[in-house]
Parts: C-alpha cells; sequence; structure tokens
C-alpha cells in the first residue's frame, strides 16, 4: 500500500520528533530540538519549515521531508532547499523516499519557486545517485560562506 504524503499536523509531532532524532543518529549528531520547539518550527503562526510527512495507516509515520525556504533578491529567483529527508529503515526501498521528493516537488512548484536544492554527504554515493536519477542536477560550490553565532557580539 503507497503511503499518504500530507503536511505535518500537531498531532504528528511526538512521530516526527522521534524520526528527526532517529535522522540526527544515523549521522552520529546529537538532537536538541524538543517537541515544544518542533511546534513553533513547524506549525505555529509562521512555521520556519515546511514538514511534509509519509504515513502508512496503522503503521504511523515512516518518513518526512522538511523544506527551507531561500532566493536570490537579485534575480527575484525563490527556491526551496530540503533540508531533511528520511526513511525509517523498515521502510526504505519501498518508495517512500521518491514519493516525498515528489510532493516537495510539487508543493514548490505550487508556492512559485523556480528550483529546489538538496544537499548529501560527499560520501554518500547511493544518495548521490538517487538525486540524480530524479532530474536533480550536481551544484558548484559558491564559493566561501561564514556563520556567527548571535550568543557572540560583532567585533
Amino acid at each position: 500500500m503507497a503511503p499518504t504524503i500530507r503536511p505535518v499536523t500537531e498531532t504528528d509531532l511526538p512521530q516526527l520528533h522521534q524520526l528527526i532524532c532517529a535522522l540526527a543518529a544515523h549521522h552520529g549528531d546529537t538532537p536538541n530540538v524538543n517537541p515544544n520547539q518542533l511546534r513553533k518550527d513547524v506549525i505555529g503562526p509562521s512555521p520556519w519549515y515546511r514538514v511534509l510527512v509519509a504515513e502508512a495507516g496503522s503503521k504511523g509515520l515512516i518518513g518526512y521531508a522538511a523544506l527551507l525556504p531561500l532566493g536570490q533578491l537579485q534575480s527575484s529567483a525563490k527556491g526551496m532547499d530540503m533540508h531533511h529527508l528520511f526513511v525509517r529503515p523498515s521502510a526504505r526501498g519501498t518508495g517512500v523516499g521518491r514519493a516525498l521528493v515528489a510532493a516537495c516537488h510539487d508543493l514548490c512548484r505550487t508556492l512559485g519557486c523556480s528550483l529546489m536544492t538538496v544537499g548529501t554527504h560527499p560520501d554518500n554515493h547511493a544518495a548521490a545517485q538517487f538525486y540524480e536519477t530524479r532530474g536533480f542536477a550536481p551544484r558548484l560550490p559558491s564559493g566561501p560562506r561564514f556563520a556567527i553565532s548571535l550568543d557572540q557580539p560583532l567585533t
């Protein structure tokens, strides 16, 4: 049975939190999100992320994708970065990832975006092949990027 792909809802938050923690563990990261922060970030009046979930009946959520806006003001180009794509190990290879990517693609088009991006670890050749077979093209690095923690003052 094909999963249902839909926007995340309030009642999905506990399962979504588990999936996010599972993805973090997969990458050796320590998750630092709690359900209350997650609620604000994906459901609140001004959600920072757009999240689509894959639901498989009584199995509950079996995957999710999270999109973040991006753009180029000088060219009026709007896009979304697929920041997360995760499918439970038991559901991998069943088309759930493809369905989530397709739903993200459709959502981006509906929102008036002209592009959708995704990144993966350089050594994750299977993920790179997955995206390339879906029509994604490799992007060249755009040059140095910098960050500052907003807990520290500018000097």
